[in-house]
């Protein structure tokens, strides 16, 4: 247990350092238990944080443009399907605590952590799920290639919370919103049920991830008198460099608080 002037930022720095992506899983639940409890405090400043969170020896990481098509039949395009899922839940763990440990300093609401907190939980929840199911398979994360787009997204957005809060949540994870049904549907089209009812469960939660993302963005443009939707399409095109494509999700971009006056629109 740790001491009770332990602080949030620095587990969000363990669980960036820790490459094991178990271990990984295990710092989080952990953590966030901790934090709940009330071992953990909120840190009045940042404490730096890795550039690239620790990673195991595989996957061997690939730019988005240099990875292999992916199989889309059988069970080698259900693993392949399940394998790419994986990789972005174990990235979104950090992607969570990244948000919480780098901008720890700017005087948040305490319901900053306990939104960012779950969201990292969730995330941890969702690649142990979808490791399981690999492995019903035979197969295992890390066995495949695996592209970095995620953190290259991480990495651009630095230095600033809103650019990250408006990439990805409300970009990047929104997508999945959109993508997700489509592989669902694909994985009982093969008779997966178990794999699709995995995707339905983490498609739900991702909604409230989203949402999180709009309410601290909105959050940060009330304090810094911006307009959200203004904003957001100007970072989306400074960082993303377009405007987002359809089809659009659209019952689940509004059940997250997104109007479709943020994405409805031309570059």
């Amino acid at each position: 247990m740790p001491a009770p002037s332990a602080s949030l930022a620095a587990a969000a720095c363990a669980v960036l350092s820790e490459p094991d992506p178990g271990e990984k899983v295990a710092r989080t639940l952990a953590s966030a238990e901790d934090w709940r409890a009330g071992d953990l405090t909120a840190s009045a400043s940042p404490i730096a944080m890795p550039v690239r969170p620790a990673r195991p020896a595989s996957p061997q990481l690939l730019a988005p443009r240099h990875m292999p098509r992916r199989r889309s039949a059988g069970v080698g395009g259900r693993i392949a399907l399940l394998h790419a899922v994986a990789h972005i839940e174990l990235n979104a763990i950090d992607l969570a605590w990244d948000l919480i440990g780098r901008f720890a300093g700017l005087d948040w609401p305490p319901a900053f952590f306990d939104d960012w907190v779950a969201v990292a939980e969730d995330e941890a929840r969702h690649f142990t799920m979808i490791e399981a199911r690999l492995n019903e398979f035979g197969a295992g994360y890390g066995e495949l290639p695996a592209h970095d787009g995620l953190w290259q997204a991480a990495m651009a957005t630095a230095h600033d919370p809103l650019a990250r809060l408006a990439v990805v949540p409300m970009l990047l994870e929104a997508r999945g919103l959109d993508v997700t049904p489509a592989m669902i549907a694909r994985l009982r089209r093969a008779g997966d049920a178990a794999s699709a009812a995995a995707l339905e469960i983490i498609m739900d939660e991702e909604i409230s991830h989203v949402a999180a993302g709009c309410r601290w963005f909105s959050h940060l443009c009330r304090e810094r008198g911006l307009p959200e939707t203004e904003t957001w399409r100007a970072l989306v095109a400074e960082h993303y460099g377009g405007a987002p494509k359809p089809p659009f999700n659209e019952a689940a971009r509004r059940a997250a608080g997104m109007a479709p006056e943020f994405y409805e629109y031309s570059a």
